[in-house]
């Protein structure tokens, strides 16, 4: 049997839609039962919080084989709950390289730690940007403020490196990693299949949308940061949060050779992808 821990969200419910597809039993595992109607999915849900080990290992009783796309930080609860002969398979994320310190990391790397020295057979998947997914944020909130800006004002001019990934490659990555019988524990990046600067990402997502790419405006990363928190004041423009200035200035590219050789997944090219996005 096949748990999946965060069924409800955008990830794990595109997984248990593909799961559907292909005629495989699962269990979704979630807090809020109510949530997991809304998916329109079949099924009854086990109700469990990460935060109850007893009611987490109720929910996992049974299963041979765990899929949690709930925050990596939560690695050590579901490998404590988890039995013992199940394999293990989590969604972490990229952030964990992020020279910036900050809560998401810290716990994606803490999860990722307690994987690998738990010794148990599974991975942990980092995704890069995740895009393509029903509902995300990512390249609709970046179109939603293309059509309103007349410039692109980027830190270094948007030559930073991106490498996003589309939720269908995600999904596929989380099928074959479920598929494989794996020897131990492990972590793998998932991205797209080659970077690109930020700026030519921006580009992208402008064609792709219907929407004259702006030009690139260099600007230095501290006053964009100062001026970040602004944008929740000012109607239609979408929420963008300092933090996320600071990432633009960091390379984000990845070897994937391990992703494909190891899943067996060749991740779309980003204008198929945001051809479908939009």
């Amino acid at each position: 049997m096949i748990a999946v821990i965060g069924a409800s969200g955008r990830s794990g419910a595109a997984l248990c839609r593909a799961l559907l597809a292909r005629g495989m039993a699962f269990t979704p595992v979630v807090r809020d039962a109510a949530r997991w109607a809304a998916t329109g999915l079949p099924g009854t849900p086990r109700l469990a919080t990460l935060e109850d080990a007893a009611a987490l290992r109720a929910a996992l009783a049974g299963a041979t084989r765990v899929a949690s796309t709930a925050h990596a930080r939560w690695a050590g609860a579901i490998l404590a709950a988890a039995p013992e002969a199940a394999q293990i398979v989590l969604m972490g994320s990229t952030r964990r390289f992020s020279r910036w310190p900050d809560a998401h990391g810290d716990g994606v790397r803490a999860g990722e730690a307690a994987l690998l020295a738990s010794g148990r057979r599974g991975v942990i998947l980092h995704p890069t940007m995740i895009y393509g997914a029903q509902g995300e944020n990512n390249v609709q909130r970046l179109a939603a403020l293309l059509r309103r800006l007349p410039v692109a004002p980027l830190p270094g001019g948007g030559r930073a490196l991106v490498q996003p990934i589309h939720q269908g490659d995600v999904t596929a990555s989380l099928l074959a990693a479920l598929a494989r019988d794996w020897a131990g524990p492990q972590a793998l990046v998932i991205a797209g299949p080659r970077p690109l600067a930020y700026r030519d990402f921006l580009a992208s997502v402008a064609r792709a949308a219907g929407l004259r790419a702006p030009p690139v405006l260099s600007v230095p990363m501290a006053p964009l940061r100062a001026l970040a928190p602004l944008t929740r004041l000012l109607p239609g423009l979408p929420d963008i949060g300092p933090d996320e200035i600071r990432r633009l200035t960091e390379d984000k590219a990845f070897d994937i050779t391990p992703m494909r050789r190891e899943l067996g997944v060749e991740p779309r090219e980003l204008e198929e992808g945001l051809k479908e996005t939009f």
